[in-house]
């Protein structure tokens, strides 16, 4: 059995992959994974998390200094085998930066008192290493914890996610580093020739707009970008200024939340998802939003770098208290646009749900010519006003 497990491990049908394992006659002592590996697997619990809500726990142990100021190989045994002792069988250990950063994933976590938790793995840990460490050894390392699916802190400004315990997405960011930079150079000199061109179109919106009801000519909100980021939204007003914003608060969260019934509509129409007949609209603004010329100013958002021509609709802060862990990945995983797959597969025509599914499969498949070709799909759907109201 052994030497047909060792065949099957050397065929070269098997990924190779370049694990340093660490045996030792002690059954206790654990191997420490590559890198590479180590993080993919942490992405993967990450992930299964975010959709099971079964909590895991990462503990980084910052140890460059140490490794630095030692000899490595002594220093980094000492550190394995203290490592070793203070944690179960079923965690995992590896390296989260190859010689500065090592950490263990502790599975199967009860979502409960987590702070009564990290202070007992803590105080395991220390205890562990002081038995193999000198206190200047000590004094040189650092300990972090961190549990998932992370809650993020919606009401603060930036404070989403850490993006440094994303690092799939930063790997992948990395990767694409020259498309991106061709994005940005498109929305740049798009949102530029858009904004000249519609020089006559923004003076006609702003004096009908001026002329039939009081208030701004613009509308700004506060809305969500790219891992938390909060930055002013702008959009021609369509509402009368003294609306009560409760109405569409109670309606996104039901939208969200799966319990919002879509507009009764007749067997051959498509039901839509979204407020009709919305009492704050004023005169104009019906006719801005059905052909989505009340948009025209986040050309100016596109500009300045807060979004991108393509990609996922920026949230409002409140949208976040509906959100399923899942749902924050529309968030994460790319900076918000104005037009993406969501406005030209129906708009509001589909289910929160969906729409999220569309914005994880544009993150996951995205390229330039996917966003030629939803930019090119656009004016189409804008012509028809499919699910705009």
């Amino acid at each position: 059995m052994v030497n047909g497990l060792r065949k099957m491990f050397n065929s070269a049908s098997l990924p190779k992959f370049a694990l340093r394992l660490r045996f030792s006659s002690n059954r206790r002592r654990h191997e420490v994974l590559a890198e590479h590996l180590f993080r993919r697997i942490f992405c993967w619990e990450r992930k299964r998390a975010e959709r099971s809500g079964r909590c895991f726990l990462l503990m980084l142990v910052h140890v460059e200094s140490i490794l630095q100021a030692n000899q490595s190989e002594r220093a980094l045994s000492e550190i394995e085998l203290a490592l070793s002792s203070s944690i179960r069988e079923t965690d995992l250990a590896g390296w989260y930066r190859e010689g500065a950063i090592l950490g263990v994933i502790f599975t199967e976590n009860r979502e409960g008192n987590w702070k009564a938790l990290e202070s007992l793995k803590s105080a395991k840990v220390l205890a562990s290493f002081r038995s193999k460490l000198s206190p200047e050894q000590l004094d040189q390392l650092h300990i972090s914890f961190h549990f998932f699916p992370e809650k993020g802190d919606n009401s603060s400004p930036g404070g989403l996610a850490n993006t440094e315990l994303y690092p799939d997405l930063r790997e992948r960011d990395e990767e694409r580093k020259l498309s991106r930079f061709a994005k940005r150079s498109m929305d740049i000199a798009g949102s530029t020739i858009a904004l000249i061109i519609c020089c006559p179109l923004f003076a006609l919106i702003s004096l009908a707009i001026k002329l039939t009801s009081k208030g701004p000519i613009l509308f700004k909100q506060e809305r969500v970008g790219r891992y938390g980021s909060r930055f002013t939204f702008l959009k021609f007003r369509s509402m009368n200024c003294d609306n009560d914003a409760r109405i569409h608060r109670d309606y996104v969260k039901r939208f969200i939340a799966g319990e919002a019934d879509p507009a009764r509509v007749s067997h051959a129409q498509n039901a839509v998802y979204k407020i009709q007949r919305d009492p704050r609209i004023t005169r104009v603004g019906k006719f801005l939003r059905k052909s989505s010329l009340d948009e025209l100013p986040q050309f100016i958002n596109v500009l300045k770098g807060d979004m991108s021509l393509v990609g996922p609709r920026p949230p409002i802060p409140y949208e976040l208290e509906g959100y399923q862990i899942w749902h924050r990945r529309r968030v994460l995983e790319s900076k918000p646009g104005i037009t993406g797959l969501w406005q030209v597969n129906g708009r509001s025509r589909l289910k929160f749900d969906d729409m999220v599914r569309l914005d994880l499969q544009y993150a996951k498949t995205w390229s330039l010519w996917l966003d030629i070709r939803i930019l090119l799909r656009t004016p189409r759907a804008v012509l028809f006003g499919a699910g705009a109201y």
